[in-house]
């Protein structure tokens, strides 16, 4: 079993910067990709960015050139750092892992919020 722990949200206002991490335990060697989902009210699911075990990278459209996710294998630990951020970007953040079986594994969420 995989276990994934968010921190590092809060409040910031529009054109600042935040920084989420993502610390992984548990049975972690089968993991593949790492990374972020994002929720808002009233809207699904939806993709924020993914870095695998290799370090490709894939970003939403929406985000591509503010934020970048990176990944420290041995620490088992995701981030992503959010610039220039927008109050469209208010949501809930989730830690995301994926791996063998297929498996997937999710946070439990850390809150974004955006002042206009």
């Amino acid at each position: 079993q995989v276990q994934l722990v968010e921190s590092g949200g809060g409040l910031v206002q529009a054109g600042g910067s935040l920084r989420l991490s993502c610390v992984g335990s548990g049975i972690f060697y089968s993991i593949d990709g790492m990374g972020w989902y994002r929720q808002a009210p009233g809207k699904q699911r939806e993709l924020v960015a993914i870095i695998n075990n290799v370090g490709s990278t894939k970003y939403a459209d929406s985000v591509k050139g503010r934020f970048t996710v990176s990944r420290d294998n041995a620490m088992n630990t995701v981030y992503l750092q959010m610039n220039s951020l927008k109050p469209e970007d208010t949501a809930v953040y989730y830690c995301y892992a994926d791996g063998i079986g297929p498996s997937v594994y999710w946070g439990q969420g850390t809150q974004v919020t955006v002042s206009s």
